[in-house]
């Protein structure tokens, strides 16, 4: 319960019918949760505009309607209805004074980037809670508060669910929350209603462009950017070259990290590991800070997530042994995420499931010079079928074996999808088999591997499910793997 004045003190607003005399119960931007004196938020979806839902609020008894026009109401109600210029943007003041500005109870890490958001807060989380601080989560996995987990539906969530997330994170004891921030995020204002202690941004290429999503790249850009107007110290990857472009017009402070350029923080003495089985990669820290790390993930890439935590956790003052002690713990479900089997080749799960992702992914473990290079995957059905093709194109290209099988093949026919990808290993020498159910294909390249090789199980990650005809039926990799070591 809270009282309509206090939740407008920081709103461009106009009372347009009504009195501001009132308590609000909730906040609400789905008329079909409205209830009893709760305010109801027009949103303007991509498919759906809140505003023609106003009247079915109502008469569920909400009190208060805000809203960027004029909206068709019952006459005798009894409703306040405010006008403001975005809706979006009112929607996260009034959630944050709603739920008592839990954010200044918190120190608060946005990351924004294309790639390497989901790794590194779950690395920045390991740091900080080796050394001693209680960490939330937001993120497009899930939302971790204590020992609550969280399915996410979005990397970054509606403001009135940050805001909730926050509150029941200052109430559970966190003291730091370290989140995802989307383009979408930060273009629909859901990040708003507060300032960010820390702004990181990990890199850009092109993704996320089309219809309900960004118009071009620039736009892409110009909404990362959005969220170094909304912080207070800003940490960017000094080698994309997008870098300087990102944070023009910044009102934080900067600083940088980088492996190629003269950056604040760098890693250098980059080296690969490869022992029993198992890959990773060390380095060494210089300039803000100074230490040796090594990791359990492979790659370039995995160097540039860790040297980003390491410049976000130097802000917190972690020692330097809890820093390398965690970094090396550190496992991130579905990111480039070893599954032990043998100690003769590599299995590895990611969910790489566009051909950009997979070039990347595959391009990063021909440099541990496998014996053979294994890429079992499948794709989306209801997708572009241009993706089939091009991941089909890169895997054989890039691959020594390309195992074809299912992925979520939704209401197409697994088979139809496979045969695209087909087409697009045909533009290439790569060689392949086909073997639709997935379990069975894993199971083939387990009992197929050979000393040396690297396995990747690519598309499905973290996923839990299976979608075929609108059901999700439960297939977790590591389950699989497990059954199929059990019953070997």
């Amino acid at each position: 319960m809270a009282a309509l004045k206090n939740l407008l003190e920081k709103v461009d607003h106009e009372c347009v019918r009504g009195t501001l005399d009132r308590e609000v119960t909730d906040i609400v931007y789905d008329s079909r949760k409205a209830g009893p004196g709760c305010m109801f938020v027009c949103i303007a979806g991509a498919v759906v505009d809140g505003h023609t839902f106003a009247a079915d609020a109502v008469r569920a008894g909400a009190a208060v309607i805000v809203a960027e026009q004029a909206v068709e109401l019952p006459a005798e109600a009894d409703v306040t209805v405010i006008r403001v210029p975005d809706t979006h943007y009112a929607l996260a003041f009034l959630s944050a004074a709603f739920f008592g500005h839990p954010a200044e109870e918190l120190k608060i890490i946005g990351i924004t980037g294309t790639k390497g958001k989901t790794t590194t807060t779950y690395l920045v989380k390991s740091i900080l809670e080796h050394a001693g601080r209680k960490v939330g989560l937001i993120g497009t996995i899930e939302i971790i508060i204590g020992d609550t987990h969280i399915h996410a539906d979005h990397t970054t969530p509606e403001s009135y669910l940050i805001q909730k997330y926050f509150r029941q994170m200052a109430d559970a004891g966190c003291d730091t929350v370290v989140m995802e921030v989307s383009s979408q995020g930060l273009m629909l204002h859901r990040t708003q209603g507060f300032v960010f202690d820390y702004g990181i941004f990990t890199n850009l290429e092109p993704d996320h462009i089309g219809k309900g999503e960004h118009k071009d790249f620039d736009d892409y850009l110009h909404c990362k950017g959005l969220l170094f107007k909304q912080c207070r110290v800003g940490i960017v990857n000094h080698d994309d070259v997008h870098w300087e472009a990102v944070t023009a017009g910044h009102t934080c402070v900067l600083e940088t990290y980088g492996i190629d350029t003269e950056a604040d923080l760098r890693a250098v003495n980059i080296a690969f590991l490869k022992e029993a089985g198992n890959l990773g990669m060390s380095f060494d820290v210089t300039g803000l800070s100074q230490m040796h790390v090594q990791i359990a993930t492979p790659g370039k890439f995995s160097v540039y997530n860790a040297l980003t935590a390491i410049a976000i956790c130097r802000h917190f003052n972690v020692g330097e042994e809890a820093v390398k002690a965690a970094l090396f713990s550190a496992k991130v479900k579905g990111r480039i995420e070893p599954v032990k089997v043998s100690d003769e080749f590599t299995l590895i799960i990611d969910y790489a499931h566009n051909a950009m992702a997979l070039e990347n992914l595959l391009t990063t473990l021909r440099e541990y010079q496998p014996h053979r290079l294994i890429c079992l995957f499948g794709c989306g059905g209801n997708r572009a079928r241009s993706r089939r093709y091009e991941m089909g194109e890169v895997s054989g290209r890039l691959a020594d074996l390309t195992i074809i099988t299912s992925d979520n093949p939704r209401t197409e026919e697994p088979q139809a999808i496979i045969d695209d990808i087909k087409t697009g290993i045909g533009r290439t020498d790569g060689r392949y088999v086909e073997i639709c159910d997935r379990k069975e294909a894993i199971a083939y390249a387990i009992a197929h591997g050979e000393p040396g090789d690297i396995i990747v199980l690519a598309g499905k990650g973290h996923e839990d499910y299976q979608e075929i005809n609108g059901v999700k039926y439960p297939m977790d990799e590591r389950v699989l793997i497990r059954e199929i070591l059990e019953g070997r």
